[in-house]
């Protein structure tokens, strides 16, 4: 029996965790299993001791690979094992004495609030689809904190015109609820009418963000998509969707948005993961107390 296709198998359709999550375990176990059987001269993942794990461990470090790509293969390593121990196929977790590489917090990257302004109320998108589209993507992401495959993965339907919210379908198959802002929410309408003219009806409608082909927008195009629209207004390095997420969140928080609200928002499942914000808000407070304060200017 394969206890490895087994665990991916119980990810898969018992954990339910997204396809992304899946794709990532499978790679890392396949890694996991190479290195075992022409390193260490192991044919099976699940009779790997401490050493073996912590020789590979040593590997990925020595071989250049970034802490958060080694720290994700701990954890599915963890998982793994954890996986056999419950089913008694294992009777020891060699996992227990590995720890994760130690991180150094990044503050994440974001727009200031007037570059923001100055994209959304100043800049003039083509009067196409293609200027709608781009608009309301910008909109979502920056309105909403989606993620990117969140808003691939946005349907038609999961926007409600009665309340003026959209379902999300996040991490762990985690559906949440996001208002919008009454702007956002008839930039939606006038899209979803432009849409149906635009294709006759032949669009994809399951989806609500669609190429200029009709068929459902994809990531390298919403990355596009982003990257060619904060160009007008930012010199920051990263232009990415996940940027406009951490703008939303540090946004909203600067304004003295609420942290537990602002993580149900984002879909975090735990607190730990929005207070991240909170350092970079601390920082937007220093340079505000920088530029205003007496004392602080004659210094």
């Amino acid at each position: 029996m394969n206890q490895t296709d087994d665990f991916l198998k119980h990810i898969r359709f018992e954990k339910r965790l997204s396809q992304h999550t899946l794709t990532a375990y499978t790679g890392d176990m396949a890694q996991f299993s190479q290195f075992l059987t022409t390193e260490c001269k192991v044919e099976q993942p699940e009779q790997a001791d401490f050493r073996h794990i912590r020789s590979w461990i040593v590997s990925l470090v020595e071989g250049g690979m970034d802490k958060s790509s080694v720290n994700r293969k701990i954890a599915t390593l963890r998982a793994f094992f954890g996986y056999l121990l419950r089913r008694k196929v294992v009777a020891v977790d060699p996992m227990t004495k590995i720890q994760a590489l130690k991180m150094s917090r990044k503050l994440p990257v974001y727009v200031e609030e007037k570059p923001m302004e100055t994209l959304l109320d100043e800049v003039e998108f083509p009067d196409t689809f293609e200027g709608l589209r781009d608009k309301l993507v910008i909109e979502l992401l920056y309105g909403t904190g989606i993620r990117l495959s969140e808003l691939t993965g946005l349907k038609s339907t999961d926007v409600n015109l009665y309340n003026r919210t959209i379902t999300v379908l996040g991490k762990r198959n985690k559906h949440r609820l996001i208002p919008l802002t009454q702007s956002l929410f008839e930039l939606i309408q006038q899209y979803i009418q432009y849409k149906e003219r635009e294709f006759n009806g032949q669009a994809d409608n399951a989806v609500l963000i669609v190429s200029d082909k009709g068929i459902g927008a994809y990531p390298m195009l919403i990355q596009r998509i982003v990257k060619k629209h904060l160009s007008v207004v930012t010199t920051l390095e990263k232009k990415s969707p996940h940027v406009l997420r951490h703008t939303f969140a540090t946004h909203l928080l600067n304004r003295g948005g609420d942290l537990n609200a602002i993580k149900d928002l984002l879909g975090h499942s735990s607190l730990a993961a929005t207070q991240i914000y909170t350092h970079t808000s601390l920082e937007q407070l220093k340079k505000t107390y920088d530029q205003a304060h007496p004392k602080a200017k004659k210094e």
